[in-house]
């Protein structure tokens, strides 16, 4: 059956894996990409199901993809989004609409190899994890614009994080579905997903296995070291919202606290000096005491508007979705 998805109904079989990929302008990698999975979970004896996502292309990839619809022993739906969101829609949408048990994702440019996922579940069961996330330890990949600058955000992550795993980067993770779902990954946050997943569960529910990794055949790279400056920033935003994201208030409010207290110490200053009859108008440090104890309200304040605006918030969606197509084949398990 192909068409546009109908809602599940209940008398489908259960799914015990997703597998999620995401692909943007990959035309040469997205059939064997399918072909690889297929291939990898030919014997893997449940159900499961594989789910594409389209960010955006402007090749040929949609249509590649299109062209397995049918494909016996292949359950697979294809998200279409209205445009480029980006990796980390790309992700959420599929989790979104994964209706495994447990949920696999890969990158799309045939760098991670399928034929790791039945290892990793054993795994994941074996060691009674949440999160299992792959190590590209023999990674294939440039010394000085791949590996380096991952070596040092892996290790910086960590410390910030407190998460501490060799590859964040590795698109290979596996998920048992009832966590992922959750948590909501926006903008560049998927580079962090164990850390957000570690403000839901235990640090120790989070492990990670190594698995291959092969050297991009087709297409070209999204990513570069320029990327190294956004990385430091998602870095501040995930720190915030770990320590903070139920009591923002705290963390304006405290800085609202140092500075209204340093300025009440100045104008202390100011004040006793002004009782012994020095002149105190033409001194910066007045200035100086004023604008600081200034800055204490509008950061208190700020406090208070951010923990209204938590208490009120509603998440809006990541990404917006043109067209959804979908075949379903019972014979996969």
């Amino acid at each position: 059956m192909t068409g546009e998805s109908p809602s599940t109904s209940p008398t489908e079989p259960s799914i015990e894996l997703s597998v999620v990929v995401p692909f943007m302008n990959e035309e040469d990698n997205i059939g064997r990409m399918i072909e690889r999975v297929m291939a990898a979970l030919k014997d893997f004896g449940k159900p499961w199901e594989l789910i594409v996502i389209d960010d955006g292309s402007t090749d040929q990839t949609l249509n590649r993809a299109r062209a397995y619809l049918g494909r016996e022993g292949l359950d697979l739906k294809i998200i279409e989004f209205q445009r480029n969101f980006g990796q980390a829609a790309g992700l959420q949408a599929g989790f979104d609409a994964a209706r495994g048990r447990l949920i696999a994702s890969l990158d799309g440019d045939l760098q991670n190899d399928p034929h790791d996922i039945p290892g990793m579940i054993d795994e994941l069961e074996s060691r009674d994890l949440d999160l299992l996330c792959g190590w590209r330890k023999a990674r294939q990949d440039a010394l000085v614009l791949r590996k380096i600058p991952s070596w040092c955000a892996n290790r910086l992550i960590g410390k910030v994080t407190g998460v501490k795993i060799h590859d964040y980067g590795c698109g290979l993770k596996l998920y048992r579905a009832h966590i992922i779902k959750q948590i909501s990954i926006m903008g560049g946050m998927h580079r962090f997903i164990p850390a957000w997943v570690a403000s839901v569960i235990p640090s120790s529910r989070i492990g990670e296995t190594v698995v291959n990794h092969h050297a991009r055949q087709f297409g070209t790279s999204k990513y570069g070291i320029s990327r190294t400056a956004r990385v430091v920033l998602d870095l501040l935003a995930v720190l915030f919202f770990m320590r903070f994201r139920q009591r923002p208030g705290h963390f304006f409010g405290m800085i609202g606290f140092f500075i209204g207290t340093l300025s009440a110490l100045i104008l202390f200053y100011l004040f006793v000096i002004k009782l012994m009859g020095e002149d105190i108008g033409t001194r910066p440090l007045l200035l100086v005491g004023v604008m600081l104890f200034l800055a204490s309200i509008q950061m208190i304040t700020t406090g208070i508007v951010a923990e209204m605006l938590t208490r009120s918030y509603d998440a809006p969606r990541a990404y917006v979705v043109r067209k959804t197509y979908r075949t379903v084949e019972n014979g996969n398990g």
